[in-house]
C-alpha cells in the first residue's frame, strides 16, 4: 500500500494484523460501544465491533531520502508483556526487500517513541549480539523520550526493550538525539503529540502543495477520533494523551492532511471530518 504526497512516496510494511483481542490496549473499546459507530466498519471494526489493528513500518522516500518510520516488533525479542511478542519469528525483513528496500538502503530510522512495538527491528540477533539491522542509517530517537527510557527503573519489560532495541544502536554510534520539532529534510519533520510516551513525536510531510501526517500512537485506531476520551493502557499520561487527540483533531478537521495511522488497518489513511462534537475518518 501507497500513498503519493508530492514528490514524497510513503509505503506500508505490515509486520502483523489482528482482528480482536485489542481490549488489552483500548478497554473501553467494547463490542457494545464499537458497533453503533458504523463509519468503522468494515474498514476498521467488524460487524461484530471486534477492532482490526496493524503493526507496520512507513518507508517515507523523500528527494533523496530513505526514511523508516517505526521499526515493529522484530524477531527473536524475549521479556515482552505479551506472550505472542516473543521469540517471534517473522519474514518482515524478506517483505521490506521485496517492496524494494533491503536494509542497506534506508539512511534514516525515525522512532516517533521507544514503546516495544515501534523500535522491534532497530536490531536484529546476530551470533548471539543485538546489532543494527539498518547499518548505513542514522537512527533518530527523541532527546525526551530517550532520557526517560534509559534512566526508568520501574518497567522490566521496558527495560528490555532498551537493552536489546535501544542501547546497542547508541553503542554502535548511530543514534541522534533530536527535538520534538527536529526536521529531517526539507519535506518531512516531527510534531509535538506527547502523553501517549513522555517524549512523543508525530511526523509531517509537506510537499509541492500536499500534506500528511504520520500520527505514531497519539491514536492507537480511529475509534479514538468518535471517543478522543477512550485512553489506550500503555498512554503515559492519560490526562495529557486525551488533550492530545482532541488538540490534533481540531487541528486536523477539515484541513486537506491524509493522516497515515500507524496502528490503522485496512486502508490505513483518510481525513478527519468533524462528525457532531467529535471526529470521523473518511477514507
Amino acid at each position: 500500500m501507497k500513498w503519493q504526497i508530492g514528490d514524497v512516496t510513503v509505503t506500508k510494511i505490515v509486520e502483523l494484523e489482528t482482528t480482536g483481542g485489542s481490549r488489552f490496549i483500548l478497554p473501553d473499546a467494547t463490542r457494545e460501544a464499537i458497533q453503533p459507530i458504523e463509519w468503522l466498519i468494515p474498514d476498521f471494526a467488524d460487524e461484530d465491533g471486534r477492532l482490526k489493528m496493524s503493526i507496520h513500518a512507513l518507508i517515507v522516500e523523500a528527494p533523496g531520502r530513505c526514511i523508516m518510520v517505526d521499526t515493529c516488533l522484530g524477531n527473536d525479542k524475549q521479556g515482552r508483556r505479551i506472550p505472542t511478542w516473543n521469540e517471534r519469528q517473522g519474514r518482515f525483513l524478506a517483505d521490506l526487500a521485496e517492496a524494494g528496500f533491503a536494509r542497506e538502503t534506508i539512511d534514516t530510522v525515525l522512532c516517533t517513541h521507544l514503546h516495544t512495538d515501534h523500535v522491534g527491528w532497530n536490531t536484529m540477533l546476530v551470533d548471539g549480539r543485538w546489532v543494527p539491522t539498518f547499518p548505513r542509517a542514522d537512527y533518530l530517537f527523541g532527546r525526551i523520550e530517550h532520557e526517560h527510557w534509559s534512566t526508568q527503573t520501574e518497567r522490566d519489560d521496558m527495560r528490555a526493550v532498551y537493552v536489546d532495541s535501544v542501547g546497542p544502536i547508541l553503542e554502535a554510534s548511530l543514534a541522534k538525539l533530536v527535538e520534538l520539532d527536529h526536521e529531517i529534510c526539507p519535506e518531512v519533520r516531527l510534531t509535538p503529540s506527547t502523553g501517549h510516551s513522555p517524549g512523543h513525536a508525530s511526523v509531517l510531510i509537506e510537499s509541492k502543495g500536499e500534506r500528511a501526517m504520520i500520527t505514531g500512537d497519539f491514536a492507537h485506531h480511529p475509534c479514538q477520533m468518535a471517543h478522543p476520551e477512550w485512553a489506550s493502557t500503555a498512554d503515559f499520561d492519560p490526562a495529557v494523551a486525551e488533550a492530545t487527540r482532541w488538540r490534533i483533531f481540531r487541528e486536523l478537521v477539515g484541513e486537506p492532511v491524509l493522516v497515515i495511522g500507524t496502528h490503522f488497518a485496512g486502508p490505513t489513511a483518510g481525513h478527519v471530518v468533524a462528525d457532531g462534537d467529535v471526529f470521523k475518518m473518511e477514507v
